[in-house]
């Protein structure tokens, strides 16, 4: 018996097809190739069957999928503010104009005074200085890249004292053991998981020892009968010896944040002026671009600047664009809370919640709106929950309408619940309450 997939088209006729349709005009040769075998390939997977509306029709869908962006733009719908798996912190429109006029050629390493060669470390450092009550500071491409860089610059090949309480696992699984370790510094554990004294750093204390670690546990609490040294104490332990502390406090808080109920993250300025070597993120609650900042006392960053690692770490012209627009926000506190973005989600009135939720209900049959729950995300203020209003769509498949919402254009990201799609219009700009309205009739209709 003859095997009909030995009868689907050669690749040359259907390419000539493709050809005298215009399809090789606007897609690559290479890439209409490739769409062809992915077709062919489906049909003799199929047993040989010629896909239903025909074979160029099936190359159409093959190339489009083949060009099309997968890094786009989604609607958060969620309610976690910083959701790391959407990138975090969304940026001002500020910064983002900063980043279009930074892509083409820019003042990046030239200085436009002296008429020649400038630090791209100049456009950041001393506003970051500015706002946090520092001495200097300096950008590279992560919080991870700036304590491997303060660790390399400042303790290798010494002993650096940690507490084990402090010994905690970021994202992507890397653990502060593992990076202490590829630093070229020897870890010493001091305390225990949940109780370490100042003395016990002053007991760990030998020739050998060059740094000290204090890592702020973002994504967890330890609570009951704990204690801790605070990064002033080991300052204190650690000046008269010629020691510096490095502090990585993670989510970079500028702003107190204690009149809408978030308490429990350090403040990148008290860290500071205590004296430390503080390590944080940009595009956490800082609410920038990705980027890790290093900032503190003079000698310390200038160890840092000077390191070989600085150049192989340090951070892209876009992203310093978008950094130096969002600290320049800082500058005006009411206006920073109103333009950045993070911080307006964060502080967002419950009578703006209220009144956004309501709007987007009246646009959609049979949704009804709640009482619920938004998250801040990104391992900040693990213990939150900040009040809001929910949309919530009755579904008898919630999670097949959410996946619906995941193809529209652009994606809408939302979450499930109750039996539910639930819609949290926190994260949700007036904006974009008619695209969510849309992508939801949209879905449904599929």
């Amino acid at each position: 018996m003859t095997d009909v997939r030995r009868q689907l088209p050669a690749v040359n006729l259907l390419l000539a097809d493709a050809d005298s349709l215009g399809l090789t005009r606007r897609a690559s040769r290479a890439v209409v190739v490739d769409a062809i075998r992915d077709a062919l390939a489906e049909a003799r997977a199929r047993g040989g069957i010629e896909p239903d509306g025909g074979w160029m029709r099936e190359i159409v869908r093959h190339v489009e999928a083949r060009n099309r962006r997968s890094l786009v733009r989604v609607v958060n719908a969620t309610g976690v503010v910083l959701h790391t798996n959407l990138g975090r912190a969304p940026l001002a429109a500020a910064a983002i104009d900063a980043m279009v006029d930074a892509a083409a050629y820019s003042a990046l390493e030239y200085d436009l005074d002296a008429g020649g060669r400038g630090s791209r470390q100049r456009h950041v450092q001393g506003l970051i200085a500015e706002l946090t009550h520092a001495e200097d500071a300096i950008v590279v491409n992560n919080a991870a890249a700036a304590l491997y860089l303060a660790l390399q610059a400042l303790a290798a090949p010494g002993e650096t004292i940690v507490s084990r309480g402090e010994l905690v696992e970021i994202g992507g699984g890397f653990r502060i053991p593992e990076i202490v370790a590829a630093c070229g510094t020897v870890l010493v554990e001091v305390g225990t998981t949940n109780r370490t004294r100042l003395h016990d750093y002053e007991a760990a204390l030998t020739a050998r020892t060059r740094c000290l670690l204090k890592v702020h546990r973002s994504n967890f609490r330890i609570t009951g009968f704990t204690s801790e040294a605070t990064v002033a104490d080991l300052v204190g332990l650690a000046r008269p010896r010629a020691l510096p502390v490095v502090h990585d406090v993670g989510s970079g808080l500028l702003v107190d944040l204690r009149d809408v109920g978030l308490t429990g993250e350090p403040l990148v300025g008290d860290s500071v002026r205590a004296g430390a070597v503080t390590v944080f993120s940009g595009d956490k609650l800082l609410g920038g671009p990705q980027a890790g900042i290093a900032t503190g006392p003079l000698a310390a960053i200038a160890a840092l600047h000077q390191h070989p690692l600085a150049r192989v770490l340090r951070a892209d012209k876009t992203t310093l664009a978008a950094l130096e627009a969002t600290l320049h926000l800082y500058r005006d506190p009411g206006r920073a809370r109103r333009e950045i973005p993070v911080l307006a989600m964060l502080t967002a009135e419950p009578a703006t919640l209220d009144r956004r939720a309501r709007e987007l209900a009246s646009m959609l049959p049979d949704a009804v709106t709640r009482a619920g729950t938004s998250a801040v995300g990104g391992g900040t203020f693990p213990d939150a929950g900040l009040p809001t209003t929910l949309v919530a769509l009755a579904h008898e498949a919630p999670d097949a309408l959410l996946a619906s919402l995941r193809r529209h254009d652009p994606p809408v990201i939302a979450r499930a619940g109750d039996g539910c799609v639930l819609i949290d219009v926190r994260t949700l700009r007036d904006e974009e309450l008619p695209l969510v309205a849309n992508a939801v009739a949209a879905a449904r209709g599929h």
